[in-house]
């Protein structure tokens, strides 16, 4: 790189944000560490130093407005600009989640942070991403967010479980996507949705058949995109997903 190139990760202070953090300073970049835990978030950096990352620490909680605010004007005083952002900070929210039984907090919750969380820390460092010659936005989304996988009666391990506020969560992720990117047309910026497969993380109890590090590889492969590569699109390892 004929010059540093700066990434955010939201929730990168574990499982697959953090693989995903180790990917991208491998490849070059200085590498903000967004975690709301301080201990959490300044042992992640610790480690990534440790390995030769150029990490550095960004409070941030993607659920709260101030938080958010504060995040990207660190950035702004510290880099003055953002070359990738990756929001990858999720959660499942607590079951059951079957549709009629689900406590309907439970939906709200876990759209506030998935749906409504992106579109907070998208819209507060937007004008950083702006500045970039570059720009690259990942989100971190789920197969389950596919419709066609989610009605697939055929094939119960790509449907996943009847999840009424996750799938959707993740469903709703990817049409929010397509929106920005309808409106930032031409601009530059590159945005795509990633399924990082079924990760063992805490999320599903390490349940997962895939380890981290290979969750990590399609958002550090769509963060880090050519000029001209695609945009609008939902990956995983093996392809396209269908939406």
């Amino acid at each position: 790189m004929s010059e540093t190139t700066t990434a955010l990760v939201t929730g990168a202070n574990k499982g697959i944000g953090y693989e995903i953090a180790a990917g991208l300073g491998a490849l070059g970049h200085r590498v903000g560490v967004g975690a709301r835990d301080d201990a959490r978030r300044e042992d992640a950096v610790a480690r990534l130093r440790a390995s030769g990352v150029d990490a550095f620490g960004v409070p941030l909680d993607v659920t709260d407005d101030a938080s958010v605010r504060a995040a990207a004007a660190l950035l702004e005083e510290q880099e003055g600009r953002l070359d990738v952002l990756v929001n990858n900070a999720g959660i499942t929210g607590s079951l059951p989640q079957q549709p009629s039984a689900v406590d309907l907090d439970v939906v709200r919750t876990v759209v506030e942070t998935n749906v409504y969380g992106v579109i907070r820390v998208t819209n507060a460092v937007l004008p950083l991403l702006r500045r970039a010659p570059s720009p690259r936005v990942v989100h971190v989304s789920s197969g389950v967010g596919s419709l066609t996988r989610q009605w697939a009666p055929a094939d119960a391990a790509a449907q996943g479980p009847v999840a009424v506020a996750y799938a959707p969560s993740k469903t709703f992720l990817n049409a929010v996507m397509l929106q920005y990117v309808h409106e930032l047309e031409g601009t530059g910026v590159l945005m795509n949705a990633a399924c990082p497969g079924f990760v063992a993380t805490d999320l599903n109890g390490f349940r997962g058949t895939r380890t981290p590090q290979e969750g990590a590889r399609t958002p550090v492969r769509l963060a880090t995109l050519p000029d001209g590569g695609p945009t609008g699109g939902f990956f995983e390892d093996a392809g396209v997903v269908p939406w």
